[in-house]
């Protein structure tokens, strides 16, 4: 069958557009401040962190334009430091002052789901000192119930999984993990929750009653090792942290009390620095004070053999390198602490 060359044009025409629609990719834009300008910001992928694309802050803002062959929940950093939290996709992203992007389907869900959460919590503290057991309640269930509508409308896509991770982190052994990923198959390939899964076979192994498991870490042509400090004799009390943690930097304070107790009397610390750039840990020791050693630059590494899944981690090695307390904070801590130097005092 001839077909006519305005027919001809026309399906040439239609092909043009739909492939420069695919070629449209993504703008993002990151408003920051005249003082940033310089400073390098980098998109890398959430789950891998792998570098997508990377920009020069200009005029107090970044700007990325490129394209991508599939939506990827991505963090923006600025100088090494989290700035925002975005799903990279085709179309114009411009970053709000709560850190999330806009402008995209994905992203406006994000978008609302974090917009609807903090106002239930408005609400929840909104109640007078009176309410009763079922007003809190009620709101406790709203609010929960956001994320499971939502993770039910997005099971196929990568809000879908920012939701699903965030629970990962609280699902206790490997019997519940499995049970709980098996609902979820579109999201099961994500690195992260091979990565934790792997974690809580390596927190059980690495649990209070087994022997320290060693890593070690080339930075700066130097090489350090747990070894160098566990085992050799003496209570170790070991802090994986990181400078951005808020919670980090407030078990500080409790770390810094513990030292002054015991430092003396044979107890030694280290501290570990993970998910960090060196930089900002060098920053953090001295802003805070912190007289232990530590080593740095560990990133993941120390974490996943540790089955950490967040931070602060504080781990308690007896003399011989075996662990007798575990993820402890506060007087918790500070009861292991005193039980175990108590020993050394008899």
């Amino acid at each position: 069958m001839k077909r006519s060359f305005a027919a001809i044009g026309s399906t040439f025409a239609a092909a043009v557009c739909c492939v420069n629609a695919l070629a449209a990719g993504y703008n993002v834009t990151l408003p920051l401040t005249d003082a940033q300008n310089g400073l390098k910001a980098v998109i890398v992928d959430y789950d891998t962190s792998e570098k997508l694309d990377s920009a020069i802050v200009a005029d107090g803002k970044a700007v990325f334009s490129n394209s991508i062959t599939a939506p990827v929940l991505a963090r923006i950093l600025v100088d090494g430091n989290r700035a925002a939290l975005i799903i990279l996709e085709d179309g114009d992203i411009t970053v709000g002052a709560d850190g999330i992007g806009a402008g995209t389907t994905l992203n406006d869900r994000l978008g609302k789901f974090n917009a609807d959460q903090q106002a239930k919590l408005a609400e929840f503290q909104a109640l007078p000192q009176d309410a009763s057991d079922q007003q809190k309640q009620k709101i406790i269930d709203e609010y929960n119930a956001i994320s499971t509508d939502a993770l039910a409308l997005n099971s196929d896509n990568p809000f879908g999984y920012y939701l699903l991770i965030q629970e990962a982190y609280e699902w206790p052994d490997i019997k519940t993990f499995d049970q709980k990923l098996s609902q979820y198959p579109a999201l099961a390939g994500y690195k992260r929750f091979q990565t934790l899964r792997q974690g809580l076979l390596n927190k059980e192994e690495t649990s209070v009653g087994h022997p320290y498991k060693d890593f070690e870490i080339t930075f700066e042509g130097e090489t350090k090792r747990l070894s160098d400090y566990v085992g050799k004799g003496k209570y170790t009390l070991v802090d994986f942290w990181a400078s951005w943690c808020g919670p980090c930097i407030r078990e500080t304070k409790v770390l810094k009390e513990l030292w002054d107790k015991y430092h003396d009397k044979g107890l030694d610390f280290l501290g570990v620095a993970v998910w960090d750039e060196p930089e900002n840990t060098r920053r953090a020791i001295e802003q805070y004070k912190l007289p232990w050693p530590q080593i740095l630059n560990t990133q993941n590494v120390a974490t996943d053999i540790y089955g950490i899944p967040a931070i602060p981690c504080i781990i308690l090695f007896d003399p011989q390198g075996n662990i007798i307390s575990r993820d402890k904070q506060d007087q918790e801590l500070v009861a292991d602490v005193d039980a175990a130097m108590a020993a050394v005092a008899k």
